[in-house]
């Protein structure tokens, strides 16, 4: 008998960096996947680049998948053009 999947949920707002630095602390209690709210965040500034290259970085090790929802496409199109959208999934 297989173990049910416990997908993660937070809601990104507020300090950018110290949220993801927060997810990426909940990546242990998600089994397979980590869901991350957008819907808040209009822009993305370099630190929370990095914070989410960190995260995901971090994902890949333990396994873990990150899907980010809503998204905007300003934050989108920062993603793709630093290449860091491929290491996400997206949903609206």
């Amino acid at each position: 008998m297989s173990t049910p999947m416990h997908a993660v949920r937070l809601k990104i707002e507020g300090d950018l960096v110290r949220a993801l630095e927060d997810a990426r602390d909940q990546l242990a209690r998600a089994d397979r996947e980590l869901v991350l709210d957008f819907s808040s965040v209009q822009r993305i500034a370099p630190s929370v680049v990095g914070a989410m290259d960190t995260l995901a970085r971090a994902a890949a090790e333990k396994g873990v998948r990150i899907e980010l929802e809503g998204v905007s496409v300003e934050v989108y199109r920062v993603l793709k053009l630093v290449k860091l959208a491929p290491r996400f999934s997206f949903t609206n």
